[in-house]
């Protein structure tokens, strides 16, 4: 694979032989070359999981003290006073079995994040297929599937960030911006970090964190300890 000599510029600054602590590595990445947009700065964590079993599954979701830098669109499916309620929170769409065509069939994605009351689980249940591979699909345990509305719009739009499994057993997700600095990516950081820990299932034998890795968007990782 071709490397841009911003990237190259970049990994000159990582000794790819080493474990770095995370405030090492994220001073480092302040350091780096900057590119033409604040790059996000992203967690790769291995676990010695297997994600194959329903009882070491590692999901859950962390409101991050700073933030993720992004600021999330949210669509909520609610109707009557939580549908009110919705749009006073500050939801940016707000509606019910109306969508359903909208997104079947017009591919209208323009949201990041899906809200439902729990009575509305079988209206959002018609469009498993298609917002399932998309990771759209609202989910009780990611405080997405609730009556409290109100407060689900307030803390995804704060921050609130969701860690799930991959098939390799490896949580993906960004936590921050290259601009917060490495203070504030470091609190962030910890707070994710202290979240996977306590999500350790009872199931999960022999050493539960494998790897961690830190990187910008487009540039190398580093190895944290």
């Amino acid at each position: 694979m071709k490397r841009g000599k911003i990237y190259k510029e970049a990994a000159k600054l990582v000794d790819s032989t080493k474990t770095y602590n995370a405030k090492e590595a994220l001073e480092i990445i302040q350091k780096m070359p900057k590119r033409k947009f604040d790059e996000t700065v992203e967690l790769h964590v291995r676990l010695g999981v297997d994600s194959k079993h329903a009882d070491q599954q590692v999901r859950g979701t962390v409101v991050l003290p700073h933030g993720t830098g992004k600021s999330l669109k949210v669509l909520v499916f609610a109707k009557g006073d939580k549908a009110k309620e919705a749009e006073a929170a500050g939801a940016d769409y707000v509606g019910a079995e109306e969508l359903v065509p909208k997104i079947e069939k017009e591919n209208w994605f323009d949201y990041d994040v899906i809200v439902a009351t729990p009575d509305m689980m079988g209206v959002i249940g018609r469009l498993g297929k298609v917002l399932g591979p998309k990771g759209l699909m609202p989910n009780p345990k990611s405080g997405t599937v609730t009556m409290d509305v109100t407060k689900a719009i307030e803390e995804i739009k704060s921050g609130k960030v969701e860690y799930r499994l991959d098939k390799t057993n490896i949580i993906h997700l960004g936590f921050g911006k290259v601009s917060f600095g490495s203070d504030k990516l470091e609190e962030n950081y910890s707070t994710i970090i202290d979240a996977i820990i306590k999500a350790k299932p009872s199931a999960a034998k022999g050493q539960y964190i494998k790897s961690i890795a830190i990187s910008t968007t487009m540039g190398p990782s580093m190895y944290i300890n």
